[in-house]
């Protein structure tokens, strides 16, 4: 979440930074937490001065009693501060709990590189490779992978309904092997951390990292246990340090997790329907790196090279764009998506998200750090991104390797993990 004193000392900078990523109620909201802000902080001084007043009183009564003379007057004064000091309370406690509620509700603001604008505004940064070109018209996936019989769309629908796809046979094998080899990767060569996390959190746990309160309605609430299976990875494995102070020597921390991921997609009707480019459930290997606020832009140029590292071994192009403020995710300070070109569908899919999102997910989640043995304890900064996702990324090897039989053939280093140099019709 965003820091209340920042807000508060520059209101106007803190609204322009929302406003540059299209969040048209940043001027109402400010103005309200300001207000409310003000409001909660003259209602603790008055009650922290009411508090000395009456323990004045308290004194003042225990001398006149221990001098015989009359206390009725001094003891109907402490009861009439009480009350006062009851609704200093409430004021202070409603106006808090208010002041809460909107700081949840904002978004991050964008760093002042991010430049302002929608999807369309997205910056390419640098791109790597050539789309590979085909003597044919490149079949969709879809097509592909029902005639190779490793995709099973009706099947799956059947079973769960549509966005839910069963990988079969070779398909199933190619899935699981991607996925160990982009962990064996990142913990053998990047340095990272292998986690194994729960796939179902708490409330609290999606608050920590900006999927709630805003996002409620496209996660999935197991209603009677309260838990929330995670969107991504990301959320269980970020709040693994939440309400804890690392120190400096902790630091950066890298973790490196697999898991499904569930998603109702609840904003995304009619949108990329065909095939497996957007579905409920799907794989993804996610990077979490927490590091020391000096180094989380140097980490997140770290994060991408490594998350672009998958794409190059598997000799697909690929582009990095810098989203523009109006495209980034909630939490984000900044963004660089890493798109791979899969001719089947004549798109750019996006298989990684790459950000920092500065102190706000440490803020919400309560990830402190100690820069030195002695230093004053500061918030840190939290850096996530795909590595990769599934199953856009088996959408362009389907398509990108895909022959005129409409047999695919594997590339370096997958037929040593698969078993198998190539899917056969």
């Amino acid at each position: 979440m965003l820091d209340v004193r920042a807000v508060r000392a520059e209101p106007e900078v803190v609204c322009h930074g929302l406003v540059r990523r299209g969040f048209d109620d940043a001027p109402r909201m400010i103005e309200e937490l300001v207000a409310l802000d003000g409001e909660r902080r003259r209602a603790v001084t008055r009650g922290d001065e009411l508090r000395a007043r009456r323990n004045e009183a308290s004194r003042r009564i225990g001398e006149l009693k221990r001098s015989g003379r009359n206390a009725a007057s001094a003891i109907e004064e402490m009861r009439a501060v009480g009350a006062e000091i009851q609704q200093a309370e409430a004021t202070a406690r409603t106006a808090g709990e208010r002041v809460q509620e909107l700081l949840l509700a904002l978004p991050n603001t964008p760093l002042p590189e991010v430049q302002p604008g929608g999807p369309e505004a997205g910056d390419v940064v640098r791109t790597w490779g050539e789309p590979r070109d085909h003597p044919f018209d490149p079949a969709p996936h879809w097509e592909l992978g029902a005639a190779l019989g490793i995709l099973d769309l009706p099947r799956g629908a059947k079973i769960s309904g549509s966005g839910f796809p069963i990988l079969r046979r070779a398909g199933a094998r190619l899935q699981r092997a991607l996925i160990d080899w982009m962990i064996d990767l990142h913990t053998r060569e990047h340095g990272y951390e292998e986690l194994r996390v729960p796939y179902l959190v708490t409330g609290e746990t999606l608050t920590g990292t900006g999927q709630l309160p805003k996002f409620a309605d496209e996660s999935y609430l197991v209603e009677r246990d309260g838990l929330w299976l995670i969107p991504t990875a990301e959320v269980p494995v970020t709040n693994l340090h939440r309400n804890e102070i690392l120190s400096a020597g902790e630091l950066p921390i890298r973790y490196v997790a697999y898991s499904p991921c569930f998603r109702r997609e609840a904003g995304a009707a009619g949108k990329d329907t065909r095939g497996i480019l957007r579905v409920h459930q799907f794989d993804k290997v996610e990077l979490v790196r927490i590091e020391m606020a000096a180094e989380s832009r140097t980490g997140l140029e770290v994060l991408t090279g490594e998350a672009e590292r998958i794409l190059r071994e598997l000799g697909l192009a690929y582009r990095v764009v810098r989203l523009a403020a109006g495209d980034l995710g909630f939490s984000a300070a900044l963004t660089y998506d890493i798109e791979v070109w899969s001719p089947g569908v004549s798109q750019w899919l996006e298989v990684s998200s790459c950000s920092t999102f500065g102190d706000f997910q440490a803020r919400r989640a309560n990830i402190r750090c100690r820069p030195t043995p002695s230093g004053k304890v500061e918030f840190a900064h939290t850096l996530n991104g795909s590595a990769l996702a599934l199953p856009r990324l088996l959408v362009a090897l389907l398509e990108t390797y895909q022959d005129e039989t409409g047999g695919v053939t594997l590339p370096p280093p997958l037929p040593r993990l698969v078993g198998v140099s190539r899917l056969e019709p």
